[in-house]
């Protein structure tokens, strides 16, 4: 059986290329097919990639092309219908923000179309780049998009499978493309995570801890300012273009409590999850979220919005708390009377095994063998 990989395009590393490392792993002949990549975009993660066998298109070879994947969202379902996969048995489109559902396959193929989330600008979702503000490129946005949910809607109907990362993602499937989808949550590395911390000694749990791209949607400055307000230790992991914006809130307030770690590697990132209190997230409607998998597989407990794919990953009241709204009032409520001591550990780790990686390649090989040939 001949598989091969389709993803958006790689120039940062996110859950969507998460779910793209795993199926390589799973699948380690298969080529990956993309519009554009930059590996030196996936930080620390980029060693990780270099030997794999990645098929561009002609955006590769434009000078600036990075920048120009946004502007020219329009030509990339033919971008990706250019693609020959003529003699592959199986497809697995990884699909987010760029349409690579539009791959072409035939009758005699298995297309499995991985759906993050349909497109968040197309239909009102929150993202990390606020295009409104500009009424010209407002006017403009809203034009393309008309057209481009035109076209995601009818190239949402080519692939014969399509797969939700939530059952959250799967209500949005149906809503916008009227199909039905099957729900196979992300994989999470909970052994790797476990070996790692299980070399720990136990550690004080000093600080609250925030993991994520600083960006705008994710409720960063909400964590951050509420702790900042409550006087409150907080830990930020992440990059990304609100981190300066973030740096001048504490500046103004003289804040001593709050620390940005930026970037942090694979082996770091697990000992920071076992010395929190609690990790804490805050994004508008998640598509699923990684991070509170994360924190429940060390046996640290989540405080999290009350929205979105947390609903599906956090058991309130057993592995850690919901607050209503992403606000810093509603933030404060929780944190003001938040007592770690009604968590199990234990109860977090067997919430966190539901999302392991092992789990996430058992039922991608059941799809195929159930559908193929």
């Amino acid at each position: 059986m001949q598989v091969a990989l389709v993803h958006d395009y790689l120039k940062e590393y996110g859950g969507a290329e998460r779910v793209v490392e795993v199926l390589a792993e799973t699948f380690p002949e298969a080529p990956l097919y993309t519009a554009y990549y930059d590996l030196n975009g996936l930080g620390k993660h980029r060693d990780r990639f270099k030997n794999w066998t990645i098929k561009s298109s002609f955006l590769q070879w434009i000078p600036g092309a990075g920048r120009l994947i946004s502007p020219l969202r329009l030509l990339a379902p033919k971008i990706f219908e250019s693609f020959n996969l003529s003699d592959y048995d199986v497809v697995i489109s990884s699909c987010n923000v760029y349409f690579s559902k539009a791959v072409k396959t035939n009758s005699k193929q298995l297309h499995i179309s991985y759906i993050h989330t349909p497109p968040r600008y197309l239909y009102g979702y929150t993202t990390s780049f606020n295009y409104k503000k500009n009424p010209l490129v407002r006017i403009v946005a809203e034009i393309m998009n008309h057209f481009l949910r035109i076209v995601d809607f009818t190239v949402s109907q080519q692939p014969d499978i399509l797969v939700a990362n939530s059952k959250n993602v799967a209500e949005r499937i149906k809503k916008f493309y009227r199909r039905d989808s099957i729900v196979i949550y992300p994989p999470v590395e909970i052994a790797k995570v476990t070996t790692i911390v299980r070399t720990l000694a136990k550690v004080k749990k000093s600080y609250f801890l925030s993991v994520g791209r600083l960006v705008k949607g994710k409720g960063i400055d909400v964590i951050v300012k509420t702790c900042a307000k409550l006087g409150l230790p907080l830990k930020v992991v992440g990059t990304g273009p609100e981190l300066n914006n973030l740096q001048k809130i504490l500046d103004r307030e003289d804040n001593k409590t709050i620390e940005f770690l930026g970037q942090v590697s694979d082996e770091q990132l697990p000992k920071l999850y076992a010395g929190a209190i609690a990790t804490i997230v805050a994004s508008e409607d998640e598509d699923f979220g990684i991070v509170p998998v994360e924190s429940m597989a060390v046996g640290t407990p989540v405080i999290a919005v009350k929205a979105g794919g947390f609903l599906e990953t956090v058991v309130d009241g057993k592995t850690g708390q919901f607050f209503n709204n992403a606000t810093i009032v509603e933030l404060m409520k929780v944190l003001q009377d938040f007592d770690p001591a009604k968590y199990r550990a234990e109860d977090c780790k067997k919430q966190a095994e539901k999302f392991s990686k092992e789990r996430f390649q058992k039922e991608i090989r059941e799809l195929i063998k159930k559908n193929w040939p």
